[in-house]
């Protein structure tokens, strides 16, 4: 049975649910973009509760908005001095930081690995979705560090494993927000331009 263990460090922290799940929503993936409706609706809480974590978020300025018709939408700045501290707290509490480190050494020709699913879209999640991209990966060894990866997080893993030729075709206009880039080796910027993620 896999244990949540992750979630015990932030909620230490923050005592604030709603603030937990706006932090994850838009300080995991800087391309989320939200409004207040699509946010209390898939939170399932108050506008009001929302309403004023997001007021407090922006005048700290980590979250700016701005106008669609008679919309509001929300993203991170990620121009904040505290955004790269606030990021890697919430890859940290997700286990995915981890999962990452486990699954990337030793396993053949890894060019570079996204984040999708629920995770890149800013939502909480039992399961973190991959895409890896590379040549002749080690499929059998890749499984085997999967299995210890998720004991480690306690969450499910999911990954599909593409070439280089499969993942430009495959990747291409994908949205930022759909598909977040977590590692990439020197040589693969081409593919990460090339693919529209790199969540700039």
């Amino acid at each position: 049975m896999l244990l949540n263990l992750p979630d015990l460090m932030i909620n230490t922290l923050i005592t604030s649910q709603t603030r937990i799940k706006l932090l994850k929503k838009f300080f995991l993936n800087s391309s989320t973009k939200a409004h207040l409706r699509g946010l209390e609706s898939e939170f399932g809480e108050s506008s009001n509760s929302i309403r004023i974590e997001l007021n407090r978020f922006e005048e700290a300025g980590l979250l700016h908005s701005l106008r669609d018709g008679n919309k509001k939408i929300y993203q991170a700045n990620h121009n904040h001095p505290l955004f790269c501290d606030i990021h890697n707290i919430i890859m940290k509490e997700t286990g995915i930081d981890r999962v990452i480190e486990k699954v990337i050494h030793r396993i053949g020709n890894l060019i570079c690995v996204y984040l999708t699913g629920d995770f890149a879209r800013g939502k909480d999640s039992n399961v973190i979705e991959l895409i890896l991209v590379g040549n002749n990966l080690d499929r059998e060894y890749l499984a085997r560090k999967v299995l210890q990866a998720e004991e480690l997080v306690g969450r499910k893993v999911s990954y599909v494993v593409f070439d280089p030729g499969e993942a430009d075709k495959q990747l291409t206009g994908v949205k930022p927000a759909d598909l977040f880039p977590l590692w990439n080796c020197e040589e693969s910027a081409i593919i990460l331009n090339r693919s529209g993620s790199t969540g700039t």
